[in-house]
């Protein structure tokens, strides 16, 4: 195979189009994962039985079983119960729901990190659970959480080629399908190799900025 730079300046537009796509995808799923996730993390910590149970029961599911399997669940099955949705819909909830029991995790030892006497200050000073929570408890266990979570979006960023499967025209859907149209497949799966590599290098760098402005211990 020779390197065709003429080909590879052609497919470059379509193909920084489909990064588009796949950076939305990526983020928007990372939303939906640390929002759920948090919500995820408060349930399974919950005095309530009723409530507590069912959710590690859901959560342990999901994070046993592979995103791929659960995609085309979403996307195939779904719609016969009623649920209709769009593919990259689909995705992005797929990709949200499957890491917000990861990220639950890091949410749960982040809270547990928290030290006791914090939480038997709050309650001395007769705080409600939210307040606790909103004023003293999250903004102590959220800033060590933060290399973690940035790990878990490039994770997710790297994870996007799975929605090819469902017809999302992702960076890596549009490399195949350009390379099946011109059977030359080296310089459109090159440069999606290069675009996700970039644009993990450039992630990985802004969180660590990010751990420097918030004093996170360890971030150089």
């Amino acid at each position: 195979m020779i390197w065709d730079w003429e080909f590879a300046w052609t497919v470059l537009p379509d193909l920084l189009d489909a990064l588009i796509v796949t950076v939305e995808a990526a983020l928007i799923g990372f939303v939906i994962a640390v929002v759920l996730g948090l919500l995820i993390a408060l349930a399974r910590r919950s005095d309530h039985l009723w409530l507590r149970l069912p959710v590690a029961g859901v959560a342990e599911f999901i994070r046993s079983t592979p995103l791929l399997v659960q995609l085309y669940f979403l996307y195939f099955v779904l719609p016969g119960f009623g649920f209709q949705m769009t593919a990259f819909m689909t995705g992005v909830i797929g990709l949200g729901l499957h890491y917000s029991t990861y990220t639950a995790e890091v949410y749960r030892a982040g809270l547990d990190g928290v030290p006791r006497g914090q939480w038997e200050a709050a309650l001395s000073l007769d705080f409600s659970l939210l307040h606790t929570y909103r004023a003293i408890i999250l903004p102590q266990a959220i800033p060590p959480m933060i290399p973690v979570l940035g790990n878990y979006l490039i994770a997710i960023f790297k994870e996007t080629p799975l929605l090819s499967a469902i017809t999302v025209l992702e960076m890596m859907q549009v490399a195949k399908i350009t390379g099946s149209e011109t059977f030359q497949y080296l310089e459109p799966l090159t440069i999606v190799g290069l675009l996700f590599l970039i644009v993990s290098l450039i992630s990985a760098v802004g969180i660590r900025q990010l751990e420097k402005y918030l004093h996170v211990p360890h971030a150089r």
